[in-house]
């Protein structure tokens, strides 16, 4: 375990493993992830942090640029921590950092761009300082997944599906929208984001097979049709709800790809 005292205020030799409060508005050893960080003025970080019981919310890293403890490279995505802040306003200081374990998660290749963009989600779809403990451990799970398995754009729909269901914009895929009957994996359906799944046998850009829906409803998903299918799908729910912002890691991705001979 690595771990780094950021301020003389900071409270990291309290025995406790869980997260405390005291009255002065310190937080201790609140279990957390960086999901993005960038320089802020000569010497210090601004971190966008995931925690367990604070949901998202933004940590002022005084002096990790420079720091001769190693914080710089303790603060990265995808390396559980357990943080300590101070203060009250909309820009507490991290007083405080541990990692949990000796090393992160291990992302390389295509798996840490999936990473950088399920980080990139989780900023766009979390509310600030709002906490959400099943999705932490969705996170968690989506992150041991990607390390350990190669079958990444199931994985990645998967995690697409259950976030939006956490935030209140879930899903249906086993019945038809307008008739209330059963999805038909024979059958053909255009999905219109407010509604669900509408039953037509054109086949067009925005149409989806049944079986991909059923899929999806089972988390079954391992036929490349329908991991085709469902990936164009939840691509287009996705920017529905993101009102045209585009998403970084996947323009970076796509850039890298084209660049590769």
């Amino acid at each position: 375990m690595t771990s780094v005292l950021c301020t003389a205020s900071a409270t990291a030799n309290d025995a406790s493993k869980g997260a405390s409060r005291d009255f002065q508005g310190r937080i201790s050893l609140q279990n957390g992830f960086v999901l993005h960080s960038r320089p802020y003025r000569e010497s210090s970080l601004l971190l966008d942090v995931f925690t367990l019981d604070f949901g998202r919310l933004r940590l002022l890293a005084k002096g990790a640029r420079k720091s001769k403890r190693g914080l710089r490279s303790l603060l990265q995505p995808f390396v559980q921590l357990r943080l300590s802040w101070a203060g009250k306003g909309d820009l507490p200081v991290l007083t405080a950092a541990e990692s949990i374990g000796e090393t992160g998660i291990k992302l390389s290749g295509p798996k840490l761009f999936c990473g950088f963009y399920v980080n990139e989600l989780l900023l766009n779809f979390l509310p600030s300082r709002d906490p959400h403990p099943e999705v932490f451990d969705l996170y968690r799970n989506t992150l041991d997944q990607l390390a350990a398995d190669d079958g990444i754009e199931r994985i990645l729909r998967l995690f697409e599906v259950s976030l939006l269901g956490e935030m209140g914009y879930g899903m249906a895929f086993d019945r038809e929208a307008t008739s209330g009957q059963p999805i038909d994996a024979a059958k053909r359906y255009v999905y219109r984001i407010e509604e669900g799944p509408v039953e037509n046998d054109e086949r067009t850009a925005d149409s989806v097979g049944g079986a991909t829906l059923l899929a999806l409803e089972r988390k079954t998903l391992n036929d490349p049709d329908e991991l085709q299918e469902a990936k164009h799908l939840m691509r287009r729910v996705i920017n529905y709800y993101l009102n045209g912002k585009s998403l970084k890691s996947r323009d970076f991705f796509k850039q890298v790809t084209k660049s590769r001979p």
